[in-house]
């Protein structure tokens, strides 16, 4: 879909007479006299006349920027931003009721970019999402339609080509971020994989080509919102969830929803994420191996966190371990590969961080810098962030700094919303000491970053 010029930001930085680089550091300047450091270049401001979206904040500076200029009050609805005046409208969850429209649905969905910044605007009904887990939880099976009366066949090496090729989609996605590999992974799912759902095979193949059709389609909703679509992205979730009721995947569908109570704490939906990651566990109980279990729990720890909840988080974390450790590799499908001891330390470090535990924070996130492989080179950069707000939180800014300077260091490649997020957050949380010479260096550092991230 196509966006529409902002003829309403072209207009009027055409009356105050500014260029692109010219709005752009008036921006700067700007939030500079505030305290605070914005990553703002002559390439954002393009996109925004373009009509990409842009963050409130951002926008509340760009109207003051304009203000000045024109000697008027200018707001960001007047720059084309915001034009709502109403909350938010809930999103329909559209669980699919049938398999045909939960392939259609992913067809439908890969033919959107997630490039498109939805921001953090996503509400979705209570009702109507429990009415989507219900349905998950109580709907039987579909079951395989094998040896259909069709031409194209279908065999294992067709599964493992696709399971090869999820392997490889992933490990871009931790390597890069989600920006990287989601054009590629989205055309790869609809021209590679969806055809091959309506060919012939046998029962042992069908089974095996859904399911791993459901690890393509969860990654390209990973992909989406860690580029920042969040609405495309709960979309693929809830299609992919229906998908896993093919063979009745307990474990794979646990996931999703675990997906989705991950993104729901992200967004500040606490009571979502709560009650999302509580159905992973249940809807998996008895179904899933010590370590997927161990990973559900591990979600809720983080929900009851963000919520400010230390008893029930202490309890979720108490219960992610025990399963943790009686984890058996030679149990697990391939997908939880990457979830292993230094990836539970990272989710424990962010629970700890949220109740504002000191000491807990920055022993966990210690623990999760140290035994992070370089390869999840974005998880690592998120455990130096958590550990850099842990520094802090104890008092050590220099110590903190120095940590977000090895983040932003290696990171500085990764298309990733969420991780550009942590580096904001902590900027946020330094700003009180914009004297300081090393926190002005490490602002001028991710601006640096954040232009040669819009320049490529």
């Amino acid at each position: 879909m196509s966006r529409q010029p902002n003829e309403q930001l072209i207009s009027l930085m055409e009356e105050a007479s500014v260029s692109n680089k010219g709005l752009a550091k008036r921006m700067r300047d700007l939030a500079e006299q505030r305290g605070q450091s914005l990553g703002t270049t002559h390439v954002a401001v393009q996109r925004w006349r373009d009509g990409s979206g842009i963050q409130p904040q951002t926008a509340a500076i760009m109207a003051e920027a304009l203000s000045v200029k024109l000697r008027r009050r200018i707001t960001p609805t007047d720059l084309g931003f915001f034009p709502q005046a109403a909350p938010v409208a809930p999103v329909t969850v559209g669980y699919p009721q049938s398999l045909s429209e939960a392939l259609s649905s992913l067809d439908s969905l890969t033919g959107e970019r997630a490039e498109t910044d939805t921001g953090n605007r996503l509400i979705i009904a209570d009702g109507d999402l429990s009415a989507a887990v219900l349905s998950w939880m109580v709907a039987r099976p579909d079951g395989i339609q094998a040896d259909r009366q069709v031409s194209q066949r279908v065999g294992m090496r067709d599964v493992r080509a696709i399971r090869t090729a999820a392997d490889m989609f992933m490990k871009l996605d931790f390597l890069y971020g989600g920006g990287h590999g989601h054009k590629a992974l989205r055309h790869y799912f609809r021209h590679e994989v969806l055809p091959l759902l309506s060919a012939r095979y046998s029962e042992k193949t069908g089974t095996a080509l859904h399911g791993a059709a459901a690890e393509i389609a969860q990654l390209l909703a990973w992909t989406a919102y860690d580029s920042g679509n969040h609405r495309l992205a709960h979309r693929y979730m809830i299609s992919t969830l229906r998908l896993t009721k093919v063979v009745d995947d307990r474990m794979f569908g646990s996931r999703i929803l675990a997906n989705l109570s991950h993104q729901a704490n992200y967004l500040g939906n606490n009571a979502q994420a709560i009650q999302l990651a509580r159905a992973a566990i249940e809807g998996a109980h008895g179904k899933a191996t010590p370590r997927a279990m161990s990973m559900y729990s591990a979600m809720e720890a983080r929900a009851l966190s963000n919520s400010g909840d230390p008893i029930g988080a202490g309890r979720a974390m108490n219960e992610a371990e025990r399963h943790f450790e009686r984890a058996d590799a030679t149990e697990d499908p391939e997908w939880l590969a990457y979830f292993d001891s230094a990836e539970l330390m990272g989710e424990f470090c962010h629970c700890f961080r949220d109740l504002k535990q000191r000491k807990g924070s920055l022993a966990h996130a210690q623990r999760a810098v140290d035994a992070t492989d370089p390869q999840y080179a974005r998880t690592l950069g998120f455990c130096r962030m958590v550990l850099a707000q842990s520094q802090l939180l104890n008092g050590e800014l220099e110590a903190a700094l120095s940590t977000a300077n090895l983040a932003v260091e290696a990171g500085d490649s990764l298309q990733s919303a969420r991780f550009q997020r942590y580096i904001t957050d902590f900027q946020h949380e330094i700003s009180a000491h914009t004297a300081n010479p090393s926190v002005t260096a490490f602002n001028d550092k991710v601006r640096d970053a954040l232009a040669r991230l819009d320049d490529e």
